[in-house]
């Protein structure tokens, strides 16, 4: 026994030095980059990312990143990338211990790489050992991961602070709770700067060839101001940076048909307000048009957020909501009733990819757009594989009269100045922004995305009434003229009592098994609606005037087994 103890005291020596010696390597590895930038936050990491570093090389800074979003990459100082490996293909914070020994044999300046940790203690563990930024990206705050940072959205906000750099700098774009963002900044000695998009212009944002953000521009000419990089030479560094695979992006297809397609893969912005954002941009650059087409993606591990996809689609305003993946009801549900007609479901696991793409690609107008929102991941990533199958639109834009990739830069005042007479026979319908009336309108969530459900759906997992099995009560002594005399005089109304059996009958009645499918909690048989008594509970009844039971007198086990599986005949 002695042998084994010794042993095991050996092993962790051996561990706990080992893990020493690693920690030591690795603070010896950040201390070789000077500037260490941390970008945390909930929707666009990776954008920022690449802007913040793409930035850096523009000043002639020596610069390493990493980005975690849809497909994580290594950035090399000259701008070629390569995806990160991961054994079994999961992702665990562990990893930016290589990333920064990699990184750190470039001899780089500065190392921008994206936060990858989404538990609150993790996040802290990040920055204080793995990290230990000296520039802080604070993106923005919304509703994600409630279930590990929430379950409010200033919970949330309060958990991405945990990456903020003690004594250091935080740049941050979010504006509805940046007073929390101050509060914690101020307890951790942290200078919180705010990033105001106001200041890029949209002539600036034009001048890139993907589709981005005021707010993500401006975090990354923060960030550069921070290292001495001047603006001019940042934004070019920024035109010049690769996207993200998962950049917002808008393909023109034609379908078997003939008809023309703009297809906007929104499943980046997986939360109601981010997708908003993205879908009235792509209005607003004329990228998208009306008639307008929404298809959801619905994922079983993601019921609540379906339901937050289908919430918005008032504020969409689509023609046709196509729902795929399972469950579709989730998302269908949560469409106000108003909207629910022009819902298409063409959900299910196990549905055939070619069908649905075949009834969905119908039921589009000749020139329509298409836009995907929800997740990803399952009948999504077979929806995107199957349009790029489709032939490229290289015919000019009607509206513009440039090609799609052209058309990327125009500007929404261009198309404004054009006169009613100027525009086609018919004219198109014009997208009328939502701040246009107020001054900030954003997303708000409802109390329960799952609240209109049908009445039908409602009823079908109600409680049915239950019979009420008496003991038989022993045979009245007295004659029977005094049993009817005495029955009469106390209870002289009886109707009432048999009205009310016979309305619970009505609600108990069994329906037919080809009329509906049995439900969750509905027995198998309904029990016989003639055993319903005239007993009501709490109610005293002389002797021997309580109704009889149904069923004779049974041992407590078969009585209970009759309780719980209905009419035992």
């Amino acid at each position: 026994m002695l042998f084994l103890y010794t042993v095991l005291v050996v092993c962790c020596a051996i561990l706990l030095i080992a893990g020493i010696v690693e920690q030591r390597r690795h603070f010896i590895n950040l201390e070789r980059i000077p500037a260490r930038v941390l970008v945390n936050g909930i929707r666009g990491k990776s954008s920022i990312t690449r802007l913040c570093a793409g930035a850096l090389r523009g000043g002639d800074l020596v610069t390493v990143a990493k980005t975690t979003g849809t497909a994580a990459r290594f950035i090399h100082p000259d701008a070629t990338e390569e995806p990160v490996y991961r054994k079994f293909g999961l992702a665990n914070v562990v990893e930016q211990i290589g990333i920064v020994r990699r990184a750190a044999s470039y001899d780089p300046q500065a190392l921008v790489i994206e936060c990858m940790a989404v538990m609150p203690a993790l996040q802290e563990i990040n920055q204080s050992k793995l990290i230990r930024s000296t520039i802080g990206v604070l993106c923005n705050v919304r509703e994600d991961h409630l279930a590990e940072m929430g379950p409010t959205l200033d919970d949330v906000a309060r958990s991405l602070c945990r990456s903020m750099p003690e004594g250091g700098i935080c740049v941050t774009a979010e504006v509805d709770r940046f007073a929390i963002l101050q509060e914690e900044a101020d307890a951790r000695d942290c200078e919180l700067i705010y990033a105001d998009p106001e200041t890029v212009s949209d002539a600036e944002l034009r001048g890139f060839s993907w589709f981005t953000f005021k707010e993500n521009v401006a975090i990354a000419l923060k960030v550069a101001e921070l290292l001495g990089v001047e603006r001019e030479t940042a934004l070019q560094g920024m035109y010049d940076a690769p996207p993200d695979p998962g950049v917002l992006s808008v393909e023109r297809y034609v379908t078997p048909d003939g008809k023309k397609l703009r297809f906007a893969n929104v499943f980046a912005a997986n939360d109601p307000e981010s997708t908003l954002m993205n879908v009235n941009q792509l209005l607003d650059l004329g990228a998208v048009h009306r008639p307008l087409n929404v298809v959801i993606n619905c994922r079983p591990d993601r019921v609540e957020r379906n339901g937050q996809m289908g919430e918005i689609i008032p504020d969409l305003q689509p023609d046709k909501v196509f729902v795929i993946g399972h469950p579709a009801k989730s998302a269908i549900d949560a469409i106000p009733a108003e909207w629910r007609s022009r819902a298409v479901d063409l959900g299910g696991d196990r549905r055939d990819p070619e069908e649905f793409m075949r009834e969905l690609l119908g039921g589009l107008g000749p020139d329509s757009s298409l836009i995907a929102i929800g997740n990803i991941h399952g009948q999504g990533e077979l929806l995107l594989e199957h349009l790029s199958e489709l032939p490229p639109d290289e015919t000019p834009d009607e509206q513009s009269g440039e090609s799609g990739h052209e058309q990327l830069g125009e500007a929404p005042q261009e198309r404004t100045r054009e006169t009613p007479d100027e525009r086609p026979d018919p004219p198109a319908p014009q997208h009328v922004r939502h701040d246009e009336t107020l001054p900030l309108q954003q997303y708000r969530p409802h109390l329960d995305p799952f609240a209109p459900y049908p009445e039908a759906y409602e009823n079908r997992y109600q409680p049915h009434p239950t019979v009420q099995t008496l003991e038989p009560a022993p045979a009245p002594a007295a004659d029977q003229t005094h049993t009817q005399t005495h029955t009469q005089t106390q209870a002289p109304e009886p109707e009432p009592a048999v009205e009310q059996t016979q309305a619970m009958a009505a609600v108990a009645a069994p329906v037919p098994a080809r009329a509906r499918p049995r439900g969750m909690f509905e027995p198998a048989v309904h029990p016989d609606p003639q055993h319903q008594q005239t007993y009501r509970h709490g109610e005293s009844y002389p002797d021997g005037q309580q109704p009889p039971a149904p069923y004779p007198p049974q041992d407590p086990d078969q009585q209970s087994r009759q309780h719980s599986a209905g009419d035992p005949r």
